[in-house]
Formats: C-alpha cells, structure tokens, sequence
C-alpha cells in the first residue's frame, strides 16, 4: 500500500532587500523548515518571496553610511543609531550571519525586486534572495544598480544578459507592484511578514517554534479538509 503524498503549505514572505530582521527572520524560518523534516512526517513546504520596500524614497545611490541614513530617517543620534546595529549584528550572529554595517551601500531596493521575479521566473528566486541579502549586509555589494544585480545574478546561475535586459525594460515592474498592493490590501506595514497556507499572519523575525507550529497547523487543516 502507498503511502499518501505529503500535505503541501505554501509560505508566502514580504521582505525587502535591505531589511536586517528580513534576513534573520530568513533563517530562523530555516531552522524551524530543518526540525519539521527531522520528524519525517513534516508537510512540504514551499516559500515564496513577495516584494516590499521599507524606504522607497531612498536615492540609489545615498551619499552617506548606513548610520547616516538610519539617523535621518529614524530621526535619532548618531550614536543610538550605532548602539542599535551593534545590538543587530549580535543578534543576526547569533543566527550565523556576519553582519557588516560599515560596509552597507543604502540605496533603492525597487530594482532588486524586479531581479527577484526574474530569478522566480526562471526557477532561482530563493537562491537570488539569499545571494542579495548576503551582498547587501555582509559582502558590501551595491544592490541598487543594474549591472552589480546582473552580477550577482549570473553567481546563481541566471544568464547575464537576459537579466540586464530584463532590469532595462523593467518588465517585471507591474509584478513588484502587484505584491507592494497585496501587502497594503493585508494590512502589511513591516517586514518580514508571513503568510502561512493563506490562513495565518506571522509579523516579524519569531523564534522558530512559531513558524512550526503554524505550518503544523496548516498542514492538519489541509488534511482534514
């Protein structure tokens, strides 16, 4: 006797590019995906990313750190700002990510979010969304500009060029403004934001026993349905 196929829940996340919390919210989504297929008996879960900008009036390129940006736009001292990514980056290290504020190129995510539903397009979308985030805060990337994307595009495997064509026609334009609408129409006003099975809201980088006990609960919806 076969046994059934395994419940599928979809995980459908708004983050933006150079969101921190997006990042750690990433992993420990991660780490809660890797206890639920220790158990053997855990859903399928697919993941879909969703565009979403924090600071759309960021110029791509901002003249400035990401502690001068941060201060204007928070409206706080330079040195609370500081005190507070300090905080960030124990906190993302304690999720093995090595932040490197000093290193961060604030700029404008908008075309980065086209890249993504390029990358969703042709079958990488979660492996563009790793390789953004870790250029943005840990490898000192410049995320904003159309040829250092293309870059970082062909390092997961996209072709180059279809993706320069792609980012100078903006063809994905109406698809990352179709999620930016979605998120407004959930009520979205932070990331990361998930949407478990399009039963359950999760706002925020949650502890992994969270995110578990969501898709659990999905899962057992689904399957009694």
């Amino acid at each position: 006797m076969t046994e059934p196929a395994p419940t599928t829940v979809k995980v459908d996340i708004w983050s933006d590019v150079a969101c921190p919390w997006c990042y750690v919210g990433k992993r420990r989504l991660e780490t809660a995906l890797g206890r639920l297929a220790e158990t053997g008996t855990g859903p399928r879960v697919e993941i879909e990313y969703h565009s979403f900008e924090l600071s759309p009036d960021t110029p791509v390129d901002f003249e400035g750190s990401a502690v001068d940006f941060l201060a204007g736009h928070k409206g706080m001292p330079h040195d609370q700002v500081e005190q507070m990514l300090g905080q960030m980056t124990t906190l993302a290290a304690a999720e093995g990510l090595a932040f490197d504020f000093d290193a961060v190129h604030q700029t404008k995510t908008l075309t980065a979010h086209e890249l993504l539903h390029h990358a969703k397009a042709h079958g990488k979308q979660l492996e563009m969304k790793e390789r953004l985030l870790k250029a943005y805060f840990e490898d000192g990337r410049h995320v904003g500009r159309a040829d250092e994307l293309a870059d970082l595009a062909a390092e997961v495997g996209l072709d180059r060029d279809e993706v320069a064509a792609a980012l100078a026609d903006h063809r994905y334009a109406d698809a990352v403004q179709a999620d930016i609408d979605q998120a407004r129409a959930y009520g979205i006003n932070g990331v990361p934001f998930f949407v478990v099975d399009g039963r359950y809201g999760i706002s925020g980088a949650q502890d992994p026993a969270v995110f578990v006990q969501a898709i659990e609960q999905a899962a057992a919806e689904v399957a009694a349905a």
